[in-house]
């Protein structure tokens, strides 16, 4: 099967816009050919496939799993690599967060191949109850913009909105047709891998509205699209390691988060309200 002109342009314009700033851009779409990573390549010998028959305790297992993290903390490193086929850009997302205390610091950067060896776009995050601050930006002067964080909405496909690590695991929760992959070593420890596909709701959960009709419109093309989502579980019951991916041959999208040092202490302290500006609307490679 042929990929639809329309996927490399919803690819193109999701990179074009890596350089802007705080403005929402659109994302990859999918394609439902025989390309690296999609179903068909992956029902070959020795490749996992989801299976429509998997047991209905592995969905039961992925999900406990997502309740006990977030009943907890963790040192958080995840890599989002998006790619057109020609160039490749990494978001990478480092820091602690405490989900049952709701607080957390993160530090969120983009490269590409262009700029390798030169400074790269940063921001530092802040979550703190109900509010996310972001900051960092040399033309802010030490201010700190802020949103409500259930307010936050995603501009791009497998972006967490605020890059929050709770939105990644309601995904991973949502996940469907779930198999046992087996146990694999994560930080250095055994882990269960099980492996599914994320449903279309899962898939544009908190979304921008624009980002969602381009998302349709390639689905309307295309027929379909699959979204695979895999989980690492270890022996106490806790994720390590997720990770989303959208294949498109050459192209696509794939985010990995490790989670690690369950249980740490995270402390973190809300910017001085002087030094604060609400924004109600945010979006670009960065806040995701």
């Amino acid at each position: 099967m042929q990929r639809h002109p329309l996927v490399p342009l919803v690819v193109a314009a999701a990179l074009l816009c890596a350089g802007c700033s705080g403005e929402s851009g659109p994302g990859p779409g999918s394609e439902s050919g025989a390309g690296p990573g999609s179903a068909r390549e992956a029902e070959k010998p020795g490749n996992a496939s989801p299976s429509r028959s998997a047991p209905a305790d592995h969905g039961a297992a992925v999900r406990a799993a997502v309740a006990a993290t977030k009943k907890s903390s963790a040192r958080i490193d995840e890599r989002i690599e998006i790619g057109d086929g020609t160039t490749e850009y990494v978001v990478s997302i480092e820091g602690d967060f405490d989900w049952a205390g709701a607080r957390g610091r993160l530090a969120v950067s983009l490269r590409n191949a262009a700029t390798a060896g030169k400074t790269s776009p940063r921001m530092d995050e802040i979550f703190d109850g109900d509010t996310v601050y972001m900051g960092g930006f040399a033309e802010m002067e030490g201010s700190w913009g802020s949103i409500h964080r259930n307010k936050a909405e995603a501009h791009y496909a497998l972006r967490a909105p605020m890059n929050d690590p709770e939105h990644v695991l309601r995904q991973v929760a949502l996940m469907r047709r779930i198999s046992k992959v087996g146990e694999e070593a994560v930080n250095g420890a055994p882990a269960v891998h099980y492996r599914g596909v994320l449903t279309d709701d899962a898939v544009t959960l908190r979304m921008a509205k624009d980002m969602r009709v381009k998302i349709d419109a390639v689905r309307e093309q295309l027929g379909a699209i699959t979204v695979y989502a895999d989980a690492w579980i270890d022996r106490n019951g806790r994720i390590v390691r997720t990770r989303l991916d959208w294949p498109m041959g050459a192209a696509g999208v794939k985010a990995t988060m490790n989670l690690a040092d369950h249980g740490k202490p995270v402390r973190t302290k809300a910017p001085d309200p002087g030094k604060v500006v609400p924004m109600p609307n945010l979006g670009g490679p960065l806040p995701g």
